[in-house]
């Protein structure tokens, strides 16, 4: 009863979309750059999920292709990275051993993912003889990230977390399963841009025994190497970089970081982070209904 009605709302919304005027198209690409500063404030305040915005942000707002949107995702998200990890590594609150622990198996990863498995997806995709897109996929593909992202925010962290200063001797296993982690972060990298913190800080704090604060500057500094390798991987592609674009926008993301880390010295970011883990999810959602029903 209710399913028609839905369709049929979806339908016209749909229609409504495809006939925006240049004056909304053009609203929606300045409204890109607030969004930006919003999204380097959360980055600041809460010390990572920012960057989860990039993607949608230059996809929607700016009608980047998906594509290219990621390519310029892993820079904004790499000088991003890089604003916030300086602070930490000044503090000396970065483990390089985890860096080059995790770091190997994730640029090789990355490497794997836009040399070779971008390059050779197809514009069309049949799952389940069901025919998709490329850009549908990835952008389904960052929606499960930003479910999954979502999750990792709302749930309340558990107690017990190394506090003190020091690394714990990691044993063989442990070693294994980081290895699986790298590599799984520079897959998201390499195909959605996305920095992966949300990966790689529960995996550092579980496995390494690191303290909280350095866990999330050696997350800072893994996803700035990994953005930005991935970047310069896309430049030897001869991909061509509307530099001017990327540079303002990234210019205003990093405006709003420094807000941001002004912020978190008065507000504590742990506070706003389900409230921004629930918005997340609603993200996700929205995307998959645009890119499954509203297309």
């Amino acid at each position: 009863m209710f399913l028609p009605a839905i369709r049929g709302f979806c339908r016209n919304f749909a229609q409504t979309k495809a006939r925006l005027s240049p004056g909304t198209l053009y609203l929606m690409e300045w409204l890109a750059y607030p969004a930006a500063i919003i999204m380097g404030i959360l980055l600041g305040l809460l010390g990572g999920g920012g960057s989860v915005l990039t993607l949608p942000i230059l996809v929607y707002l700016l009608h980047i292709p998906t594509g290219m949107a990621t390519t310029y995702s892993m820079f904004v998200v790499g000088v991003s990275a890089c604003a916030g990890a300086v602070n930490y590594i000044i503090k000396k609150e970065v483990s390089w051993r985890a860096v080059l622990v995790f770091g190997i198996p994730s640029v090789l990863s990355i490497y794997f993912a836009r040399k070779i498995v971008f390059p050779a997806l197809p514009s069309i995709i049949k799952i389940l003889g069901w025919p998709v897109s490329k850009d549908t996929l990835l952008m389904m593909i960052f929606a499960a990230f930003m479910l999954l992202a979502s999750w990792s925010m709302i749930r309340k962290r558990k107690s017990g977390m190394p506090s003190e200063p020091g690394e714990a001797k990691v044993q063989d296993a442990r070693y294994i399963l980081l290895l699986l982690e790298g590599i799984a972060v520079g897959m998201i990298v390499g195909l959605i841009g996305a920095g992966g913190g949300f990966l790689i800080i529960p995996a550092l704090v579980i496995l390494m025994q690191l303290p909280m604060k350095k866990a999330v500057g050696t997350s800072l500094t893994l996803i700035f190497i990994n953005s930005l390798l991935g970047f310069l991987s896309d430049l030897q592609n001869a991909v061509v970089i509307d530099w001017k674009m990327l540079l303002i926008f990234t210019g205003f993301a990093f405006a709003g970081i420094v807000g941001g880390t002004l912020l978190s010295r008065k507000i504590e970011g742990e506070r706003l982070r389900p409230l921004f883990g629930w918005f997340i999810l609603a993200m996700g959602l929205l995307i998959i209904t645009e890119e499954l029903i509203l297309k």
